[in-house]
C-alpha cells in the first residue's frame, strides 16, 4: 500500500504550510498516523501522530507548539500544519500509517507504522 503524501516546498522562515496525506480506499483499517521527518545527514525524526479516532494525539519535541496533527476520516487524510517555520524544518517529511493504536508513548516510534509514503520535500529558507 503506497501512502501518497502531498504539500512540501519553499518556505520562507516564519511562514507555514500544511502536508496532507491519502491513504487509498479499500486497503486496511486505519488505527494511527504519524509525520516523521528526515533532514540531510541525519536521523528520522518523529513529528506528529494521531489516533485515526481522534483520540490521543503526540507531538515531537522540535515541533510543539507549532504543529497541528488532524485526520478527515472521510477523505481517509491526514494532516500536518506547520507555522512559525526555522531553516532548521528543512527536511524529507514521511507521512506512516499503523494498523494497530500504539500507547501514547510508543506513537513516536518506527516500530508501530506498517504503510509509509514517499516523502514530501519542505525546505525553510529566504
Amino acid at each position: 500500500v503506497q501512502l501518497q503524501a502531498f504539500g512540501g516546498g519553499l518556505v520562507q522562515p516564519g511562514g507555514s504550510l500544511r502536508l496532507s496525506c491519502t491513504i487509498p480506499e479499500r486497503t486496511f483499517s486505519i488505527g494511527t498516523m504519524a509525520w516523521f521527518r528526515q533532514a540531510p545527514g541525519k536521523e528520522r525524526e518523529f513529528v506528529a501522530a494521531i489516533r485515526w479516532s481522534g483520540t490521543t494525539i503526540a507531538y515531537g519535541g522540535s515541533v510543539k507548539g507549532r504543529a497541528t496533527v488532524s485526520r478527515d476520516n472521510v477523505k481517509r487524510t491526514g494532516y500536518l500544519q506547520l507555522i512559525s517555520l526555522k531553516p532548521e524544518d528543512t527536511a524529507v517529511y514521511y507521512c506512516a500509517a499503523a494498523k494497530s493504536m500504539p500507547i501514547h508513548s510508543y506513537m513516536s516510534h518506527e516500530d508501530p507504522y506498517d504503510y509509509w509514503g514517499q516523502g514530501t520535500q519542505v525546505t525553510v529558507s529566504s
